[in-house]
């Protein structure tokens, strides 16, 4: 915080509160059966991601760039639930709803941060769709595993900075009135909105952010397939362009439960009763990164292949076992 004084030349005093109160639900009965339920998500979430990751790192056939990236959305997902559905069972189901400021602040950042790389994963994945379908013959020398890594690396480095940004703009509002928080989380807007002195410059960010995580990624993601489509417009036989939106059809799939959800809540959520916000707001924010290793484990062939291989392996070693103890 001294630093962002010194470097405008003033000694300013802020107001900060020992800590914040996250409301959640207002007047929901029997509301703690929501947060079960949320709890059986989050470890089926867990172990299906794990068993992802697990798939990619056994099997050396998926250790192509392409696979890079759809490990870092698993890693990114489970993360992302780590992050937000512990804390917030820890908040509603042993009413914890006092969480001081720097825990807050902290909160914030990892859900923030893990949110925003789940739409830049997609883009990535888009892009990688995106050579492969319109330039196959330079696929290999364009996207390349150092290729990947270094995407998978500015794409965090990025994100943390300007989620850092944003923490450091928050950490200069006055909290002279209201320390509580109408949502389930730390959430941007609802904190900044609680400040009593000026509140310009994160108000901005508040604008900025979301077309930063939420509206650039998709109107890319959007570009890219309309540049897919014309170029499978190209391709003379239709068993061609069935095949290659084969391919297309998880990554399709993950975009629409990423993205409808959460632009449909950001759209109208200020027309949206306050509990039917949280609901539309958690579920967004659980249940994708849920659904992503189903959809990538049942639409992508390689996956499937490997946990068939996987198994057998498994099964083979299971009955020679068995055999040595019989003999």
């Amino acid at each position: 915080m001294e630093l962002f004084n010194s470097a405008l030349g003033k000694n300013i005093t802020f107001e900060r509160p020992a800590y914040f109160i996250i409301s959640g639900f207002i007047g929901i009965p029997h509301v703690k059966y929501y947060y079960i339920f949320l709890c059986f998500v989050y470890i089926f979430s867990v172990l299906a991601n794990t068993a992802v990751m697990a798939v990619i790192c056994l099997d050396p056939n998926l250790r192509t760039p392409k696979y890079i990236i759809v490990f870092n959305l698993a890693f990114t997902d489970l993360f992302s639930n780590s992050a937000l559905v512990p804390k917030v069972l820890d908040v509603f189901l042993f009413n914890h709803h006092h969480i001081p400021y720097n825990d807050c602040l902290t909160f914030l950042f990892f859900c923030y941060t893990c949110l925003s790389m789940q739409s830049l994963n997609l883009v990535a994945l888009s892009y990688d769709r995106l050579i492969a379908i319109s330039y196959p013959l330079q696929y290999r020398v364009k996207i390349t595993h150092r290729f990947m890594f270094s995407v998978v690396a500015s794409l965090w480095l990025s994100v943390v900075t300007v989620v850092l940004i944003v923490i450091g703009l928050l950490t200069r509002l006055s909290f002279c009135q209201s320390v509580v928080i109408r949502s389930y989380f730390c959430d941007h807007g609802q904190l900044y909105r609680l400040a009593c002195n000026d509140i310009t410059p994160t108000a901005i960010m508040g604008i900025l952010l979301p077309a930063l995580i939420l509206w650039f990624p998709l109107i890319f993601i959007l570009c890219t397939y309309l540049y897919i489509s014309y170029a499978l417009s190209k391709v003379t036989t239709v068993q061609g362009r069935v095949k290659a939106l084969k391919t297309c059809t998880a990554h399709l799939s993950l975009v629409a439960i990423y993205f409808i959800p959460i632009l449909v809540t950001f759209t109208f959520g200020r027309n949206i009763h306050p509990n039917a916000r949280i609901i539309n707001l958690s579920l967004t924010s659980i249940f994708p990164p849920t659904l992503n290793p189903i959809i990538y484990v049942l639409q992508t062939q390689e996956i499937k292949e490997s946990v068939r291989k996987l198994l057998k392996i498994r099964k083979k070693s299971g009955i020679k076992v068995k055999k040595v103890i019989i003999k």
